[in-house]
């Protein structure tokens, strides 16, 4: 309830001052009703005494004008308030979202995508439902309840007491029943974030599904998880089911204890028939609110859950945060990349291990390695994607821990092993890192990338969509559109992670001659499997095991013996193999 409250409160501080112009507008509205059985009380009696045609129209006239101005303020006090709780859903869904995209990497391998976005979305409109309709008629029924108990304990308390001697059953059915939905819609978010993520991971992977020919063992799956959410619900449902009969029965009985009792006492003239009717008139006031009573419990139960799931995402702490004060970095950047006693771990396992190296500024480097070597740790490390577990990276002779994780990324551009593309058009994918791009600037960076004659061949050229994640293009076209993003940047460091694995050796060729014009004058970073990709570097280092085995350039590599030496070997072989 703390954290939930932590993050609410913000909210609900920011919108102080409408929120009591809303509440404002609520008291006058419930004052004005309250008073509307105290005139019909008023006039009954008086014309009980004499009946005058004049007093009719008055109090009719009165009548007229309490209504109007209760409907007046019923009306902005639902305006104001309905729109706030639609604000503070705005403001927390783009607050969640700025959140999500601070996260490390950590998070989302934890977590699936389904479940973020079921929280996103579904539990959003309950915490919305919950601020608006729940705060405004729990608000609401509490102080109509108050005062039109006020008023009749006032006139007649022991007729209000016999009349209202069923409200402890009311609240003990509430608390009940309160507890059971809300725990079972707990159950429901839950199994609603295991639907998206099963639709989510089946609508990504639908070509690996039609291939295995896995279509109908998918839609079981599905069957089973649709089918016991759907269970959950109607047990949801049948709980309501009881809870809104039994708050209606316990209502009832309120009118036939007010009715048996005040009637015999109206007979017997120890009550007036203004005060029964007023009686009769207060109760009726109180129908809504016993009713609405159970219906914003079950909204507050369902919005305390869902806004309990969005706080445990909101309670998340990036691995890679920000310090307090960050470095600015160096003016100008350099680009010197340096590795001290660097060793990363992940849960226990080691990644790297004693990784000391120094890559001078405007250096092309060379990272070679088994799959699973830590190639990919290393160059992580370097844009702050992770921090070493041991150990220090320096950039320009500077921690990089002292910088902030915005500034590091905005001097490199980096390809990542795993190629992802927007469903937007070429264009856009490209000029992903550079908002301000201009159409000649993209078409500069996809020709160095070795893109351009394919999208001459596009009807659309570079307004081309390219579908989600790129759907529409090949490994090698996706892989030289990555490529053109970062190379549009125009970074000090550059990273290409096995960025030309998924294109041939003549394109390979071409793309590489483009980029030494890129690559001069700025820190390159080259993994590969591929030796006709990295022969041309200043310095190679083969990673095995997280440790640096073998380092030099390409002819001091082959004359070593080593690994690389044995890579170099094999991909002659299959080239000849190849060209036969």
């Amino acid at each position: 309830m703390r954290s939930t409250l932590r993050i609410t409160w913000p909210y609900l501080w920011r919108y102080r001052r409408g929120l009591g112009w809303g509440f404002g507008a609520l008291l006058l509205k419930d004052l004005t009703a309250a008073a509307l059985p105290l005139t019909i009380k008023a006039g009954i009696d008086s014309l009980t005494e004499g009946f005058h045609l004049r007093a009719v129209f008055w109090f009719a006239a009165l009548l007229v004008g309490i209504s109007a101005i209760k409907g007046f303020f019923q009306y902005w006090m639902r305006v104001i308030i309905i729109s706030i709780s639609r604000d503070i859903e705005y403001d927390l869904r783009n607050d969640l979202f700025r959140h999500l995209t601070r996260l490390s990497s950590g998070f989302y391998s934890r977590h699936r995508t389904g479940d973020i976005m079921a929280r996103a979305t579904n539990d959003l409109n309950a915490v919305r439902m919950m601020f608006g309709p729940g705060i405004m008629y729990w608000t609401e029924t509490s102080l109509t309840f108050g005062m039109a108990l006020i008023v009749m304990l006032a006139i007649d308390w022991r007729l209000t007491l016999m009349a209202l001697s069923p409200a402890p059953l009311v609240s003990i059915a509430v608390v009940f029943f309160g507890r059971r939905i809300h725990d079972r819609f707990e159950v429901i978010q839950g199994l609603f974030s295991d639907i998206s993520s099963r639709v989510q991971e089946n609508l990504a992977g639908v070509r690996v599904i039609r291939a295995y020919v896995q279509e109908d063992s998918e839609l079981r799956t599905f069957e089973v998880l649709n089918r016991d959410y759907i269970d959950q619900n109607i047990r949801l449902v049948r709980l309501s089911g009881v809870f809104m009969p039994l708050l209606q029965a316990l209502i009832g009985l309120t009118f036939l204890i007010l009715l048996w009792v005040g009637g015999l006492r109206l007979m017997r003239g120890e009550l007036t028939l203004g005060t029964f009717v007023m009686f009769n008139t207060y109760l009726s006031m109180l129908i809504w609110p016993m009713i609405a009573f159970g219906w914003v419990v079950n909204l507050m139960q369902r919005g305390n859950a869902s806004l309990k799931r969005i706080a445990e995402f909101m309670g998340e702490v990036p691995e890679i945060a920000s310090p307090a004060s960050p470095t600015p970095l160096p003016s100008p950047f350099q680009g010197r990349i340096e590795f001290r006693s660097v060793a990363v771990r992940y849960d226990g396992t080691s990644a790297l291990s004693g990784i000391d190296l120094t890559i001078p500024a405007g250096a092309t480097v060379a990272v070679v390695g088994h799959t699973g070597s830590g190639k990919t740790s290393l160059v992580r490390l370097v844009s702050r994607l992770m921090d070493p577990s041991e150990g220090a990276v320096l950039l320009d002779g500077v921690d990089a821990r002292e910088f902030s994780p915005a500034d590091v990324r905005s001097v490199i551009g980096m390809v990542p092993q795993e190629t992802f593309l927007f469903s937007a058009t070429l264009a856009e994918n490209i000029a992903f890192g550079v908002k301000e791009a201009t159409e000649e600037q993209i078409r500069h960076a996809a020709d160095l990338a070795g893109l351009t004659t394919d999208i001459e061949a596009f009807p659309e050229g570079f307004q081309t969509m390219v579908g989600e994640r790129g759907i529409t293009l090949s490994g090698g076209q996706k892989q030289r559109t990555a490529i053109a993003r970062a190379i549009l940047r125009n970074p000090k460091i550059l990273i290409l992670d096995d960025a030309l694995s998924s294109v041939d050796t003549v394109t390979e060729e071409r793309i590489l001659t483009g980029l030494g014009r890129v690559m001069h004058g700025r820190t390159t970073i080259l993994i590969s499997h591929r030796i006709s990709t990295v022969r041309q570097a200043d310095r190679i280092y083969v990673l095995d095991a997280g440790r640096i085995v073998e380092q030099g350039t390409h002819s001091e590599l082959i004359e070593l013996g080593g690994y690389y030496a044995e890579l170099y070997q094999r991909q002659l072989l299959e080239e000849e193999l190849e060209a036969i």
